[in-house]
């Protein structure tokens, strides 16, 4: 494995390596409130298949840096989804399967949907991540909101000083709440937790939250990625959906509304016992899931 930064247009982009350069292009994005040791026994199983591997800290998340103090520490989708996109660009891969769950699954699921040439594949962990922020003040189940309360803390003042000051004892609590099957150590929570200290983690999640909601202005630069997203784009490359049976904040449904989403080839696997954080709970899984899809198309 190897540590290795690129630039991006906004963004000087810290991403692990692992595997041949020549290899096929794997690209895994973690979530919120992760990091790239999630992937910790995904990406080399796969990169002993020959693939070459990266793994993106995202905006805001450990080494990662904004190349400009100008530049809006958003944290919307389209800022997830246009980071990959030139990622990509600036290493010049022009195809890649990518894999990702919560923030990393959106920016997948945005550069599927909008560039589906330059995507071999797609995991997506809950299916479809693409927010619609029109709809997005309809009220939810009593239960669904309940499981949301960090988003509205997050659109408060009082949950900014509360991020500020308590990012750790915030995040650790979100671990248990969305996968409590997951019997993770402190050791392993703080291996993750360093990533909370880029100075730009605060400003990047709570415009994140307040954003999907309209209580946030988006990034101006963004505005033309935002206005293709809201109308829903379907997605067409080949797409497993690999959802947590114990998911916390986002609990599988008995009936797959995920799946109109999906012109191409589609499939939900339901993980018993998994939470939220598929590829560090369930690696095996996550590690066959790719392969299966890694066998079904074509570089």
């Amino acid at each position: 494995m190897q540590s290795k930064t690129v630039r991006t247009d906004v963004l000087e982009l810290a991403y692990e390596e692992h595997g041949p350069a020549n290899g096929a292009a794997v690209i895994l994005l973690h979530g919120f409130p992760y990091d790239v040791r999630c992937f910790d026994q995904v990406a080399p199983a796969l990169a002993a298949d020959g693939h070459r591997v990266l793994v993106p800290y995202l905006r805001g998340y450990g080494p990662t840096r904004f190349l400009s103090p100008a530049t809006p520490r958003s944290g919307e989708q389209a800022a997830l989804g246009h980071d990959l996109h030139q990622m990509m660009d600036a290493l010049d891969i022009q195809r890649a399967a990518l894999a990702g769950y919560d923030w990393g699954g959106r920016a997948a699921c945005i550069v599927a949907a909008l560039w589906p040439e330059r995507v071999r594949g797609l995991i997506s962990c809950t299916g479809y991540n693409i927010q619609n922020i029109a709809t997005s003040n309809e009220p939810a189940s009593a239960a669904a909101e309940h499981r949301f309360w960090y988003q509205y803390y997050f659109h408060t003042e009082r949950g900014r000083a509360g991020l500020t000051q308590n990012r750790r004892d915030i995040c650790k609590l979100l671990w248990k709440l969305w996968s409590p099957e997951w019997k993770f150590d402190d050791a392993t929570f703080e291996r993750s937790a360093l990533s909370f200290d880029n100075p730009d983690f605060v400003d990047v999640v709570i415009q994140s939250y307040r954003h999907r909601y309209a209580y946030a202005k988006g990034d101006p630069a963004l505005v033309p990625i935002e206005a293709r997203l809201a109308v829903q784009p379907k997605i067409s490359v080949p797409t497993i959906n690999l959802h947590g049976g114990h998911d916390g904040v986002g609990p599988a449904p008995e009936i797959d509304r995920q799946a109109g989403h999906f012109t191409g080839p589609y499939e939900r696997r339901i993980l018993p016992g998994i939470g939220h954080n598929v590829p560090q709970e369930a690696p095996a899984e996550t590690v066959a899931a790719l392969r299966d899809l890694m066998k079904a198309t074509q570089i």
